[in-house]
């Protein structure tokens, strides 16, 4: 085999971060012992191509065929310049043995002479041109794999981003998860591959064409024995991909199965229900074993036969070689020439195989990822027809009343706070079909006919349970990409998140891990707080942003964040008398529908009525005694946390009217 053969074992994704280049260091453990360890020379720009794409497209959903002949076109540069490096090595492999046979008979018959030495240095030629279109053709594989991939979980990642709780809603966790964990690599296998099956395909072509020449008994057993194997070999693909399809989607149920226990870890331990979802994971966990030894035994056949076939097909073409060579039908250089092709030809046999089992699995995971592209967003399905109103128009509730004016900082007050989310919820359209009833309208335009990204621009809900993601301090805090650190500690002062800052080692620079999982609930809230109003947004909607804060904290974030926000549109869903006292405007909401507006010392006095007051007092005196939701009963407190002690009835309400 050629020096591809070993080249091409190598899988591209130990190529994806670091290059294969390493060196030994020596690092002291103890007095008098060193080890050795690994060093990776850092991949730089002229290494691979900048990764992910600024815009990775958007592909046909009509089925795997489409999507995976969108990909070859949307990296039809490399894929050709793979393609070619495969072309050109394995020609070169493919002339080896007849330069070889050729050397020999005209050494046999001429001597050392001229003849033997051009064959010689065409031989080296071969040699030194295959191994650079290898070592070249590689790096276009890793390429090819990386593009691939990276294109295919950019695409997911956007759907998911873009979908809202419309992917939850019709695919579990799980599926979501593997399509960018595995299913996404498998496609970029595909491609990784596809250089090396071209080569041997043009290998086959000119070994048939060269072996004709030789003997017409010979080049006939290539050109129909070859295609044969592969046909016979062939037969295990559906099997194949069958099994692995059941294994994928047992694999994916696990994952979900998996990420929903540990995502409710706290409240199964809470209500003694570990060993119940353990049981469940341990069944599932075994129904993916069993799948997966479906899989490995096709695989094992598959395998086995990749080996014995093409072994019988040299076994069978040597044979008749010798005999022909003992006849005298062919010269000992053509025997010589026979024996080369029967060894070189396993190879593409071998590489049409594994073009075969990729693209199997290809498939598999194409599926599972249209699965997810498929999925329609639960807002912006549709481009917006109408023109954005201009800065400054007022934001309506058509269902409840409810109107934000602009420059004005308004509370919004109800017995209900589930009703309550649901308007601010509305406010910030995240569901254009459950919200076709309920339609909101900014200058008089309904939100959903606008373009969904200057919605987002222009207007900003923080929801009452913050989701906090792995990485910098800094990073999390700033979305936008658009603040300097003076901004982020001055967001950090509004939120009063300073104990944050000062618990996360190496500060704005210091890394979170998943979900903020290091902070406690009050100080994962201050950071989201803080978050919401580094965007800067026209319309800023906070869902409850003190709840989880102590009643010195909550009453220092109440000033700042009026006074942060005072000539810009700001609406706070709340019931905290520390909050209310701030505001500009309260607006107080009954069974869905708007019933006053007013200060907060105007409600109370009864400024709307005696009915009104009644009402009004009855919702904030009883949130006078709500201080934590029920989410942080499970988190250890930290300073500026609400205190512990939630009766079970506070429980039920989360802790906020």
């Amino acid at each position: 085999m050629g020096p591809r053969a070993q080249t091409g074992r190598v899988h591209p994704h130990r190529c994806a971060v670091h290059t294969p280049v390493v060196r030994a260091a020596r690092v002291a453990t103890a007095p008098g012992k060193t080890s050795r360890r690994c060093q990776y020379r850092p991949v730089t720009w002229t290494d691979v191509r900048s990764l992910p794409l600024a815009d990775p497209g958007t592909p046909p959903l009509r089925g795997p065929a489409a999507y995976l002949g969108w990909i070859a076109r949307r990296q039809w540069g490399i894929l050709l310049a793979a393609v070619s490096c495969g072309v050109v090595q394995f020609a070169c492999q493919a002339f080896l043995p007849f330069l070889t046979g050729r050397a020999i008979d005209g050494g046999l018959q001429h001597g050392f002479g001229p003849d033997l030495l051009q064959a010689a240095g065409a031989l080296l030629t071969l040699g030194v041109v295959s191994a650079a279109a290898s070592a070249v053709g590689h790096r276009f594989d890793v390429a090819n794999w990386l593009r691939a991939a990276f294109t295919t979980s950019q695409l997911v990642g956007r759907t998911t981003a873009r979908s809202g709780h419309a992917v939850t809603r019709e695919l579990p966790t799980g599926e979501v998860v593997s399509a960018v964990a595995n299913d996404a690599l498998r496609v970029g296998d595909l491609f990784a591959v596809t250089a090396r099956f071209v080569g041997s395909l043009t290998a086959y072509a000119a070994v048939a064409v060269l072996m004709l020449q030789v003997s017409v008994p010979l080049g006939l057993v290539v050109l129909l024995g070859l295609p044969t194997v592969a046909a016979t070999l062939g037969l295990l693909v559906k099997p194949l991909q069958r099994r692995q399809s059941a294994q994928r989607e047992a694999s994916g149920r696990l994952t979900t199965l998996g990420s929903d226990t540990v995502s409710g870890l706290r409240v199964l331990r809470g209500i003694g229900g570990e060993s119940v979802f353990t049981g469940r994971y341990r069944r599932q966990s075994q129904l993916v074993r069993e799948r997966g030894e479906d899989v490995a035994v096709t695989q094992s056949w598959l395998d086995a036969l990749q080996v014995l076939l093409p072994g019988l097909f040299v076994t069978a073409l040597v044979w008749m070689g010798a005999h022909m060579a003992i006849d005298g039908t062919i010269t000992p250089g053509q025997l010589v020439t026979t024996y080369g092709y029967a060894a070189f030809l396993g190879w593409p046999v071998q590489n049409a195989t594994e073009f075969l089992q990729a693209t199997t699995r290809a498939v598999v995971a194409t599926r599972k990822v249209l699965a997810v592209l498929r999925v329609v967003p639960a807002a912006g399905a549709t481009p917006g027809a109408a023109t954005m109103p201009p800065a400054g128009s007022t934001l309506v509730d058509e269902a409840s009343g409810v109107t934000l004016e602009q420059g004005r900082v308004v509370a919004l007050v109800s017995a209900d706070p589930d009703e309550s989310a649901a308007i601010a919820t509305r406010l910030g359209r995240f569901d254009d079909e459950a919200e076709a009833g309920t339609p909101v309208l900014l200058g008089g335009v309904p939100l959903r006919d606008l373009p969904l990204a200057d919605v987002r621009r222009r207007v900003v809900v923080a929801e009452a349970m913050p989701q906090l993601f792995s990485g910098s301090l800094a990073a999390g805090l700033d979305v936008r990409g658009q603040a300097g650190r003076d901004d982020l500690l001055a967001a950090i002062g509004l939120a009063d998140a300073q104990d944050v800052l000062d618990s996360v080692p190496d500060g704005l620079d210091g890394e979170l891990p998943e979900k903020g999982r290091s902070l406690s609930g009050g100080q994962r809230q201050r950071v989201a707080l803080a978050r919401a109003l580094l965007t800067e947004a026209e319309i800023l909607v906070l869902v409850e942003p003190t709840s989880a804060v102590d009643a010195h904290t909550e009453a220092r974030i109440a000033a700042r964040l009026s006074d942060a926000r005072r000539g810009r549109t700001t609406l706070v869903v709340t019931a905290s008398p520390l909050v209310l006292d701030h505001v500009d405007e309260v607006q107080l909401v009954v069974d869905g529908a708007l019933v006053a507006r007013g200060t907060h010392a105007g409600l109370l006095d009864g400024a709307a009525g005696p009915d009104v007051a009644a009402t009004y007092r009855r919702v904030v005196g009883r949130r006078m005694d709500d201080d934590l939701p029920v989410e942080d009963t499970f988190d250890e407190a930290a300073p500026g946390d609400a205190p512990y002690g939630l009766s079970p009835v506070d429980l039920s309400t989360g802790g906020a009217a």
